[in-house]
């Protein structure tokens, strides 16, 4: 799976983007392994750029709505971006589209995984006290 995404580091976040057209099923165990090693970085939140996928199996799917819940366990984000109209009907029909944290550009998923940690962080500090 790593040479099947390209990945970019930015400050609080990693942008994960398949370079893939078709996330077939037998990368689900490949990308659920990739993805949780980020949980074990500083940096742990994602955003899962979708660009390039044209056409995704229902396994990918149901595995990035289960890494969703998985990454807002351990308070990181994660938040995937730009679907493609065939990718958006498909995770609509399976029941997945207001599962998942979903934004049309990266810019607004940037802008999700900021406010994210800004809301975390005054909870925390709520809790604290």
């Amino acid at each position: 799976m790593n040479r099947k995404v390209k990945i970019d580091t930015k400050e609080k976040f990693h942008v994960i983007t398949p370079v893939e057209a078709h996330l077939s099923a037998n990368l689900t165990d490949n990308l659920s392994n990739l993805m949780h090693e980020f949980l074990e970085n500083p940096i742990k939140s994602i955003v899962f750029n979708a660009e390039n996928v044209e056409s995704i199996e229902k396994p990918v799917a149901d595995c990035l709505a289960a890494l969703q819940g998985d990454f807002q366990a351990e308070n990181a984000s994660f938040v995937i971006c730009c679907l493609k109209p065939a990718v958006r009907k498909a995770f609509l029909d399976w029941g997945l589209l207001d599962v998942l944290n979903i934004t049309p550009t990266e810019s607004e998923a940037w802008d999700i995984v900021q406010m994210e940690e800004i809301e975390r962080e005054l909870f925390g500090n709520e809790t604290e006290e």
